[in-house]
């Protein structure tokens, strides 16, 4: 009798002799294999439409201003900003300022918002004075997001190419013309005040590009 022990089986034998693997990579006996790719491929139309609507869903000011934190903050702010309430009838929602509207870009976006489920979850900024101690950290985050991206959020209705820098104050349209126009500077780089207030602890003369 050997005293040679077994061979050790490998990831592939088990891999190929698992029943599940087995049954999943087994040929169909009863259906055909148009059934088969018309089945997949309803499949993938609904689960398509159900994953972008409900990203939609996801991409609304009601959803955002859902939870106490944003609506009893920020969205109190930006109801008495330029971006709320101008001549012209032109409303800025939640979205249309933090989130791209590329499909690729907003969906690493949303990856990152993530983060901000498990501070809900864990009630990082659930009251008034939680939400101003970490709002000097919450607003340079954003800010270095905006700078980064060049203000593609902003650019999404403010196109520099069609300013009429006649009708703009010759202060604005100094500056726009020497660092927007020549792309040394975005929106945000100068506009920081425009949507919401500044953190407490910081004061104005000490922000670049408080507005």
């Amino acid at each position: 009798m050997s005293d040679t022990p077994p061979p050790r089986r490998g990831f592939w034998a088990w891999l190929t002799n698992n029943v599940w693997v087995r049954t999943a990579t087994r040929p169909p006996v009863y259906l055909s294999l148009a059934f088969l790719t018309l089945g997949g491929f309803v499949a993938g139309v609904a689960f398509w439409g159900a994953f972008n609507t409900a990203l939609e869903v996801a991409n609304t000011e009601t959803f955002c201003v859902g939870c106490h934190e944003m609506r009893d903050n920020v969205y109190q702010e930006l109801q008495g900003t330029i971006h709320w309430t101008n001549p012209a009838g032109v409303r800025a929602t939640c979205p249309d300022c933090h989130v791209p509207h590329p499909w690729t870009l907003k969906i690493a976006r949303k990856m990152q918002a993530s983060k901000e489920v498990w501070g809900k979850v864990f009630g990082i900024i659930d009251t008034r004075e939680k939400f101003l101690a970490l709002r000097p950290t919450l607003a340079a985050h954003e800010w270095a997001r905006m700078s980064a991206n060049r203000s593609a959020e902003c650019r999404n209705c403010h196109n520099p190419l069609s300013m009429d820098l006649a009708k703009q104050s010759p202060q604005a349209a100094s500056a726009h013309k020497a660092q927007l126009l020549t792309g040394e500077k975005s929106c945000i780089d100068c506009h920081k005040g425009i949507a919401h207030h500044l953190p407490e602890t910081a004061k104005a003369d000490e922000i670049e590009g408080f507005d």
